[in-house]
């Protein structure tokens, strides 16, 4: 047998030693404070292992370290025998006990942010901004859009929305009210944002264990209350004090397919907002659009937006009007329209409620199909996590259907823009439907 070189050998060598790799139990054992480990009950691990970040209470078998972990502490998560599956935040008062950050394999093959959470917030932040990038956004055309969604972007309880030089912070988790001062040095970093405006979700973090009787002094902020936005080349007044974030990016992909459909149409926004569907329709060349809300500080914004985008204001008219009884009296009136759009508040807020807002869903869309001319197409949208995620809105619309004595055709499902990941491994994060139907 021939003599291999002496090189060859040498690089034969090298590569079959084992690589090595750092644990999490290995890090944890050099913390200068320790970890405290939370171990999960036999049979529990797998969901977590696969993905899930939520450890709620009830997959706790123990934990283990003296002192006990208070509410934003690093903690380990390990399976029945101790060996950890990964890390994450604790919170003594949640019924979700542990936010899972990263898993063992991950740390395996990276330990760089193991353990550290000012760290992984800005890799977490740095990848968001990547994938939106990628995404085409912002764009000449679009610069509002959702830069984290929480579990989506696997930084559960953080949702981070741009609009402009504006980036608007909704806090859902005690942990992100502890690394506030990360948060916004991660967000300080990206060339294009000026203004920070935090927006706890106050009802949340008090059942997360928040003292929130001095949040305002906490996030006081030097951020305008209103900015200006473009979306899908339609620029938008928003106010940054208005419902969620200041604006409903989720839903820009399907304004922008009614802006396609709408040429030559008449059409009825209901549940209107500050105007984005009734914009992209009559921006698409509909005939004569009409905008229904109760809300007075959202139609005089639409009022603005028809001003800014230099709309012929004979095109497009606002009503303050609540929903059903406009619709009721668009019934008696004998009044149809080509295309309707519905995209009520959010009906079910907890699947407690699920039955009698399914009964509102119902009789919002046997209005609204029945104000659809034969032939026409209703855009019918549900916000309610626990009506997409049960998956009966398509039901609902049947018996909704039935009830006007119309036949529907299901045309096009969809969810939430692009820029709003969705973790299969957290199916809970799906909140948003919005089907298109004919109507006959």
């Amino acid at each position: 047998m021939k003599q291999l070189p002496t090189l060859l050998m040498k690089s034969l060598s090298v590569c079959s030693l084992p690589a090595t790799t750092t644990t999490l139990q290995q890090i944890a054992h050099h913390q200068p404070k320790g970890v405290a480990k939370v171990v999960l009950k036999k049979g529990k691990t797998q969901i977590f292992k696969d993905g899930n970040p939520m450890v709620y209470s009830g997959a706790i078998d123990r934990i283990i370290g003296r002192p006990p972990p208070k509410t934003g502490d690093i903690v380990l998560v390990a399976d029945g025998t101790e060996k950890p599956i990964g890390w994450g935040l604790y919170n003594s008062v949640s019924m979700f006990c542990v936010r899972l950050m990263q898993l063992e394999d991950e740390v395996t093959s990276d330990s760089s942010c193991a353990l550290d959470m000012e760290k992984l917030l800005e890799m977490r932040i740095n990848a968001a901004v990547e994938l939106r990038r990628r995404l085409g956004l912002p764009s000449v055309h679009t610069n509002a859009y959702r830069l984290i969604n929480s579990e989506g972007d696997r930084l559960s309880g953080l949702i981070i929305d741009i609009f402009g030089d504006v980036a608007v912070v909704a806090s859902s988790a005690a942990w992100v009210e502890k690394y506030k001062s990360g948060i916004e040095a991660c967000i300080r970093k990206i060339s294009y944002i000026n203004h920070i405006n935090w927006r706890p979700s106050v009802d949340i973090l008090k059942e997360d264990g928040v003292n929130v009787s001095d949040m305002k002094e906490m996030h006081s902020s030097t951020c305008p209350e209103r900015t200006k936005i473009m979306e899908n080349g339609i620029v938008y007044t928003i106010s940054l004090k208005g419902q969620k974030t200041g604006f409903y990016a989720d839903q820009r992909e399907n304004r922008q397919f009614i802006s396609r459909i709408s040429y030559g149409q008449k059409v009825l926004d209901v549940c209107c907002y500050s105007g984005g569907f009734a914009l992209n329709a009559v921006c698409g060349g509909a005939l004569n659009v009409t905008g229904i809300d109760t809300s007075l500080p959202a139609l005089e914004l639409a009022k603005e937006n028809v001003v800014l985008n230099n709309i012929d204001p004979g095109r497009i008219s606002f009503l303050r009007e609540d929903a059903t009884d406009f619709m009721k009296g668009a019934l008696l009136r004998d009044e149809s329209w080509d295309i309707v759009v519905i995209d009520p508040p959010k009906l079910a807020p907890t699947k407690r409620v699920l039955h009698g807002a399914s009964g509102m869903y119902k009789n919002l869309n046997s209005l609204a199909m029945q104000l659809t001319k034969r032939g026409g197409l209703l855009m019918t949208c549900s916000c309610s996590g626990a009506v997409t995620q049960t998956g009966i809105f398509l039901r609902i619309l049947q018996d909704a259907a039935s009830m006007a004595g119309r036949k529907i055709t299901v045309l096009r499902q969809a969810g939430a823009a692009c820029d709003h990941p969705i973790d299969p491994s957290y199916p809970e994060g799906a909140y948003l439907s919005n089907i298109l139907l004919r109507v006959s």
